[in-house]
Formats: structure tokens, C-alpha cells, sequence
């Protein structure tokens, strides 16, 4: 019978057998014919019915019969999945292996039965993830358009013309030191123009890519602006835009762009990306030896000592030790342990889905992430299948794509992601590379297709603000206070979600250090004294809106949460100690000295 159409012969009186006959019918669909020995057994005289009854009987196209663990991976050769064919032909100790595994089941029926209805549920059919693609796209267009938007009312104020890190110089010390490759150092449309109207327009042009995206209108040429768009912005955002979650944005960004092309391998590299991602942040706050992670009290200063705190964290923070201390644990839990259940079956994979949920928005009720916690959680998506999103029936069906021709293409992506993501946990965790993964991840490191995470690894303890305060006599101070970051002990911490006040958080990680080594500080100061449009627009209020301040100086203070008793006393959120000048006391024309000068800023 070579050359027809392959043939699975199954025991037709075992229900498991059914059970999985049913399951790989709908992978496999006419591409292969399914027939219960009962009824097929004459036409093969080859097979006895105890060949049967051991295990399925794959009759391939040239009439080979393959039987056990081979005729499963043979059978799953027809299917759009990962066969392991190759493993099971190749790889030494891989056949012989898998052969037991498989006579161990088809001697334990009951029990794989069992097994199968635990992880996968009491009907295990083909999953499907048409409506999880769809909503996936939608809503990673509505975080591009949430990330732009955010960029685009205070990028001239950070890397404008009159802004603190100006792009264009930033661009001159790039040529300077790279001469013609500068722009594969620094990948940004900014070579092409870079004024104030170029960076607004960057930043219109990706909130319009997101738009697009969200009305699933050009989708994958939406996808692709979007991320060369954002690139953009990143790299010449510089200092302001080097977070984390640019940085997965970009990376989710990427894939999404191959999304249409094959949905299969898109899906397993978005659960690669959630895996290293969550891992790395847990791994990290091991590695590091940070007592407080080790000793579990980490919690019991992230919520005061966090860079943006929200209204709740004040509550969470009064919360008894012994809960903070569980909930530090369940933190190291969840994302040491419990993320490899990302590549478990069905049922634990969406156990786990729903923990990393609910983890995800106690962090978002409890500081401001901006898009952050969003983004994760749009990822969690592909933990979950069609059939989970049942109630989607009747929503708008996805655009189904055609069968890929760039399969080459997609493997090379998955080469492109995978060795480098390896190669980054090898190298921050074990001081071990692979040359290829290597070589393929500096190559790629200026396009953030591939990048390392790492959230919290030291937790901060104590919480040093900055004060700027200016004066026109030197004797009457007024201070600057910005939008989010705490200042006035009497106002509340707000929200921001998922706009991220990109000078604010700068300020919590220069707080941690020392003036001088924060190449913007000065420039801060300066653009406050000259009362520059672009910068105070960055500031919730301005104390000098006519003309700017004659001196101006910058003060550190030691903040801590108050508690319930003092909160009714005085009705203050924080209460802060004077720690000493962080920035002294400085006209235009000393700033501007000690920046000529080279001299220390503090």
C-alpha cells in the first residue's frame, strides 16, 4: 500500500487509546486515517492483534510499519508540532528511552488515564489558540500605545533640543566614536532628523502603529513600525529609557511581528520569554546574597522604599511582619519554582497563569509600573488556549493566515531568540558561555531582541529623596515638586498606571548615588534656573513661573511611611529627616564653572 495516504492502527476497545486518537485527529486532520485494529485487521496481515493491543501500529506512505514511542513521533511528523523524530533517529539513548516510557503507559492504562485527565483535562482535543493570537495583537497594540504616548508629552523635556540629555549630541559622540557604523551601535530613525518636531512625530507615528495594531487594520506592518519606532525612542531616549520593560517591550515586539507568519513557534517563544523573564527576576534576588531576600524581610521595605508607590502600598506596608515575610517567600516561590510549570501541560500551565495574574496585580495595586505589569500580564496570555477563553465565542474571529512560506526565516528567529536568552542566563549566573549563543547575542544586543532581567535583585532598605529648591535672595527657599515622586510629607502617593514619569524615576535611582555620576543633574539644575518651557514642563509645579530662581541647591532627606497613629495625629503619609546637601548651594554661572572646569558636581 506505498504510497498512500499513512494509516494509525489503535486498540478501538481502549478508551485512553481513544481518547488520544481523538486528540492527534485533530492535529493531523485527512493527513492521516485512523482505524481501530478491530476493523482494519484483515487488510494488514503483517499485524497480529497482539501487536495491536501492545501498542498503535503507524503504517507509513511506502508501507513501513512503525509501532510504540517510533510510530508516535512518526505520527507526529504530519502534524504542525515538534515531532522529535530527529531525537528519536539520532540521539543515542533517546530511542531506547523513550520505548520504555511508552510500554510503562500502555501497561498502566488506568493510571495514564488518570495522568492525561489531571493535566490536560477529561477531553483532551487539539488546543487551538486563534482568539489568544487575536486578543494577544490587540492588546500589545494598546501598550504601544499607552508606551508612545507616555514618550511623547516629555521627550522634548529629556532629549530635546532644550532638554536634559539633547539627542543630537548624543548622536555626535556616537559618529565620533564609531565613525560610519554609529547607527548599528545606536539603531534610531534620529540619524535621519532629530529636532523637537522629529522626536513628537516618533512618538505620534508609533502611537498611530499601535492604533492600527489595535484595530487590526495592517497588522504586521503595524507590528514592524512599531518596533523599529520604538527602538528608536529607546536609543535615543538614552538614560531615560533604558528600563526593563522597554527593553520587553522591544523583545515582545519582535516576535509579534512574526506572530502571522507561524503562530506555533511564535507561542512557545512567548512562553520562552515569560519563563526567562520571570525566572531571571527570582534568580537574581538569590544570586545577589541580598540578606533581605534570603532573611524574607524584603517585603517589609520594598512598599516604602519602591521608586513610585501607590496610595495601598501606605496600608500594605502597616501590614504584621509574619504576612510580609510569607508573602516574600511566595514571591522567590513563584519565580524560581512554580515558572517552569510555563512548559507543563494544560492544566498546570493555567494553574500557574492565574498565580503569576494575581501576583501581577498585587504589584500594579501596590507601586507604579507604568505599562510593565500590563505587558505581563498580556503575556500570560499564552499560557492559556481557545478553550479556556470560551466565552470569547461570538467575539470577532481572528484573521486566519495562510500556511507559512518563510519557514526558514521563522527558524532562524527562533535560533536568533533562543541561543542568546541561553547564553544570558549562562553568563549573569554561572560565568558560562556558549560561543555560538555568544557570538549571536553581541551581535544582536543594540536591537533588544534578546534581553536580560533581573527586577529588585538588592532591595533598597532605605529611601533617600532629593529636594531641588530654588531662591531668588538665598534666603527664602521654595522647593520644586514633581508629579509623583513624594515631596510635600502631606501629599498621598498617587497613580500613573501606564504612563511612567521618566525624570521621577531617575530621581529615586539618583537619590542612591552621588550627583556627579548622574550626567543629567546638572543639566536639571541649569535648565531650572534659566526657567527653560521644556524642562519645567516636566515638574508638577513650578514656584518661579515668571523668572527663574537666582540660587538653587538640592537637599537630601531620609523618607519613611508613617503609621496609622501619626497619619491621624498630623495627617501625613511620610515623615523625613534632613541628611545634608545632595547638590549645594549654586548660581547658573557656578554650575556651568565646575561643568567647564571638570570639577566634582557635589
Amino acid at each position: 500500500m506505498a504510497g498512500t495516504t499513512p494509516v494509525l492502527i489503535y486498540d478501538g476497545d481502549c478508551g485512553i487509546c481513544r481518547e488520544w486518537v481523538n486528540y492527534w485527529l485533530g492535529l493531523t486532520g485527512a493527513r492521516v486515517i485512523y482505524r481501530s485494529y478491530q476493523s482494519a485487521l484483515a487488510d494488514y496481515p503483517r499485524l497480529s492483534a497482539a501487536d495491536c493491543r501492545r501498542s498503535i501500529q503507524y503504517i507509513d506512505s511506502d508501507g513501513h510499519i512503525h509501532s510504540g514511542a517510533a510510530a508516535t513521533f512518526r505520527l507526529l511528523q504530519r502534524a504542525d508540532r515538534p515531532s522529535g523524530w530527529w531525537c528519536y533517529r539520532f540521539v543515542p539513548g533517546f530511542a531506547w528511552l523513550a520505548e520504555r516510557i511508552y510500554d510503562l503507559c500502555a501497561r498502566r492504562r488506568g493510571l495514564l488515564r488518570l495522568l492525561s485527565h489531571q493535566l490536560w483535562g477529561p477531553w483532551r482535543t487539539a488546543a487551538r489558540y486563534d482568539h489568544v493570537q487575536w486578543w494577544f495583537l490587540r492588546g500589545l497594540g494598546l501598550i504601544y500605545v499607552f508606551a508612545f504616548a507616555s514618550a511623547g508629552v516629555q521627550i522634548t523635556g529629556l532629549v530635546g533640543a532644550d532638554g536634559l540629555l539633547p539627542v543630537s549630541e548624543f548622536l555626535e559622540q556616537q559618529h565620533g566614536y564609531y565613525g560610519s557604523g554609529a547607527w548599528y551601535h545606536a539603531p534610531t530613525l534620529l540619524w535621519l532628523a532629530h529636532s523637537d518636531l522629529a522626536l513628537q512625530l516618533l512618538c505620534l507615528a508609533g502611537a498611530l502603529s499601535g492604533v492600527a495594531v489595535v484595530a487590526n487594520r495592517l497588522t504586521t506592518p503595524a507590528l514592524a513600525a512599531a518596533f523599529a519606532l520604538y527602538l528608536s525612542v529607546v536609543q535615543g531616549g538614552q538614560d531615560f529609557f533604558h528600563f526593563q520593560w522597554d527593553f520587553l517591550l522591544l523583545e515582545a515586539g519582535f516576535i509579534a511581528v512574526f506572530v502571522n507568519a507561524w503562530p506555533n513557534l511564535s507561542r512557545w517563544l512567548y512562553r520562552w520569554l515569560l519563563f526567562r523573564y520571570v525566572f531571571m527576576a527570582g534568580f537574581a534576588k538569590l544570586a545577589s546574597g541580598d540578606p533581605t531576600w534570603t532573611g524574607l524581610t524584603a517585603l517589609s521595605h520594598h512598599f516604602a522604599t519602591q521608586p513610585l508607590p501607590t496610595p495601598l502600598a501606605w496600608y500594605v506596608h502597616q501590614l504584621p511582619a509574619a504576612l510580609l515575610q510569607a508573602a516574600t517567600a511566595a514571591t522567590l516561590l513563584i519565580e524560581i519554582v512554580l515558572v517552569f510549570l510555563v512548559f507543563a501541560p494544560r492544566r498546570p500551565r493555567m494553574l500557574f497563569a492565574w498565580l503569576l495574574i494575581g501576583f501581577q496585580i498585587a504589584i500594579a495595586l501596590t507601586g507604579n509600573y507604568n505599562f510593565f505589569n500590563l505587558l505581563t500580564l498580556l503575556l500570560t496570555l499564552w499560557l492559556f488556549d481557545d478553550a479556556a477563553l470560551a466565552r470569547t465565542r461570538g467575539w470577532p474571529a481572528p484573521q486566519r493566515a495562510s500556511r507559512p512560506l518563510q519557514t526558514g526565516l521563522c527558524l532562524l528567529l527562533a535560533v536568533l531568540i533562543v541561543l542568546p536568552g541561553i547564553n544570558q542566563m549562562s553568563r549573569h549566573y554561572r560565568q558560562q558561555v556558549i560561543p555560538v549563543a555568544q557570538t549571536i547575542d553581541q551581535a544582536l544586543a543594540p536591537f533588544h531582541i534578546v534581553n536580560p532581567y533581573g527586577l529588585f535583585a538588592n532591595m533598597t532598605t532605605r529611601r533617600p529623596e532629593i529636594v531641588i529648591e530654588g531662591s531668588r535672595d538665598g534666603e527664602n527657599w521654595r522647593a520644586y515638586e514633581f508629579s509623583y515622586k513624594p515631596g510635600d510629607p502631606a501629599r498621598a502617593p498617587g497613580w500613573n498606571i501606564p504612563h511612567q514619569p521618566r525624570l521621577d524615576w531617575q530621581l529615586w535611582f539618583a537619590a542612591l548615588s552621588r550627583a556627579d555620576r548622574q550626567r543629567w543633574f546638572a543639566p536639571l539644575l541649569v535648565g531650572l534656573l534659566e526657567n527653560r518651557p521644556a524642562i519645567t514642563a516636566l515638574l508638577a509645579d513650578n514656584p518661579f513661573p515668571e523668572n527663574g530662581p537666582r540660587y538653587i541647591r538640592a537637599r537630601l532627606f531620609h523618607y519613611r511611611f508613617t503609621d496609622f497613629r501619626t497619619a491621624d495625629d498630623n495627617g501625613q503619609w511620610w515623615r523625613r529627616d534632613y541628611r545634608g546637601d545632595y547638590y549645594p548651594t549654586a548660581t547658573l554661572a557656578d554650575i556651568r564653572n565646575r561643568s567647564r572646569g571638570g570639577l566634582p558636581l557635589r
